[in-house]
């Protein structure tokens, strides 16, 4: 029998497709990732084979989206991107910290799509479900490989991040800009430390962020701040509105939007655990306020609105509809419930 010889290339093992992911981690947990790797953040990291990159989405300002990774190590606690971790069989409490996906073909598959004769270079959303710039990226660079991907084909592109790292591609994003568009929206819900703190727990510090969206304003590049969400009783108060409003229009900001806090799935159930733990003469409260709904009721809503209105006139900062990449516009068309009384208010 002859003998094999060596591949001169060692093509090595092919990252799992997401339905292996999901089938290991039903059968043993996150312990079950086929091939996750633990870095010296404590996180496990899986590779996995994506078969698209953008992903069509109906009822948003926009048609297409990119998220390169699944779960974020950034942990905010109201995030609504949680409940997406239960697709792969993973928790959407601590599992979504700390175990992230990485679609390690993301950037070729995307390569493909654009390509295609029938790519129309409609607007895409990138980082609508999880941060293309969490640490994650210095590593992967797929976010930064998926804009030149985007410039190339000209392709009109809106960024939702709380990542300070993209300032590491603003050579490419004014490329885009002068190729197609670009507008990158950085999430500060609030400038309070102490809020910041207990409900961001992995991200930078709001002031880095809004020094990013300075650096990239005077780059030429539109960037501006959605101050999303704003949390009832944690961030709502006008003083704390007031002061990132502030903050905002001294950071050069071109916009600012604004977003109540909306509670889906097991992004709520996460989120009353949290309360239940650090807050829980706020849990009544809030079962009052959302009751069985996601939304609070559009009164409280417009309330809220109504004082950012205000601050933005005071401090002279542009608005910006909140139908934007990283919001969502159903809100608006949430169901008007009794008056609740506004935290803080």
């Amino acid at each position: 029998m002859m003998p094999l010889e060596p591949l001169l290339f060692d093509l090595g093992t092919p990252a799992p497709t997401t339905r292996q992911v999901a089938l290991g981690v039903r059968q043993a947990g996150a312990p079950g990732l086929p091939s996750a790797v633990r870095r010296a953040d404590n996180v496990r990291y899986q590779e996995v084979r994506c078969r698209s990159a953008l992903n069509r989405v109906e009822g948003m300002p926009f048609r297409w989206t990119l998220n390169p990774y699944r779960g974020c190590t950034h942990g905010c606690h109201y995030c609504f991107a949680r409940r997406y971790h239960a697709q792969f069989e993973l928790g959407s409490g601590d599992d979504f910290a700390s175990v992230v996906l990485v679609k390690a073909n993301f950037v070729e598959v995307l390569r493909k799509e654009l390509d295609r004769p029938g790519w129309t270079r409609e607007n895409v959303a990138l980082g609508t479900a999880t941060d293309p710039y969490q640490p994650i990226e210095g590593h992967y660079r797929l976010t930064r490989r998926s804009l030149e991907m985007l410039s190339l084909a000209r392709t009109p592109v809106g960024i939702v991040t709380k990542g300070p790292m993209v300032l590491r591609d603003r050579d490419v994003l004014q490329e885009l800009s002068r190729r197609a568009r670009c507008t990158v929206y950085f999430s500060v819900p609030t400038v309070d430390d102490e809020a910041w703190r207990t409900l961001e727990p992995g991200t930078s510090h709001p002031i880095q962020r809004l020094k990013a969206v300075r650096a990239l304003t005077d780059a030429g590049i539109r960037a501006g701040v959605l101050i999303a969400p704003v949390v009832p009783g944690l961030t709502s108060q006008p003083a704390k509105l007031a002061r990132t409003l502030e903050a905002v229009a001294d950071h050069g900001a071109a916009f600012v939007g604004t977003v109540v806090l909306h509670l889906k799935d097991g992004t709520r159930d996460h989120f009353f655990d949290y309360l239940s733990r650090e807050f829980p003469a706020l849990l009544p409260r809030y079962r009052r306020l959302y009751g069985s709904r996601a939304y609070v009721p559009r009164e409280y809503a417009e309330e809220v609105r109504a004082v950012v209105r205000t601050l933005q006139d005071k401090y002279g900062v542009r608005p910006k509809g909140t139908a934007e990449p990283g919001t969502d516009s159903a809100e608006r068309a949430a169901p008007e419930g009794p008056r609740q009384g506004a935290f803080g208010y």
